[in-house]
C-alpha cells in the first residue's frame, strides 16, 4: 500500500483558508473601531464589519474542511 501523506502535499484549503480568516479578523476589527462618519457614502452601513465576518466565517470553513481532508 502506498503512503498516502502525499496526496495533499497541494491542498490549498488550509493556507487559503488561514489567510482568509486572518484578513476577516482585520477587517472586522478595522470595522469596529472605525468612525461612522466613514459609512456616510454607504447609507450608514459598516460594510468593513459585514464584510470581515462573511470573509471570517469563510475563512474558518475552508479552514475546517482542509484540516478533516488532510486527516483521512
Amino acid at each position: 500500500m502506498s503512503d498516502q501523506r502525499g496526496l495533499h502535499l497541494f491542498d490549498l484549503k488550509t493556507p487559503l483558508g488561514g489567510l482568509l480568516a486572518f484578513y476577516g479578523v482585520v477587517l472586522t476589527a478595522y470595522g469596529l473601531i472605525s468612525d461612522a462618519s466613514l459609512y456616510e457614502r454607504s447609507l450608514g452601513i459598516n460594510v468593513n464589519l459585514w464584510w470581515g465576518l462573511f470573509m471570517l466565517v469563510g475563512g474558518v470553513a475552508t479552514l475546517v474542511w482542509g484540516l478533516r481532508g488532510s486527516r483521512k
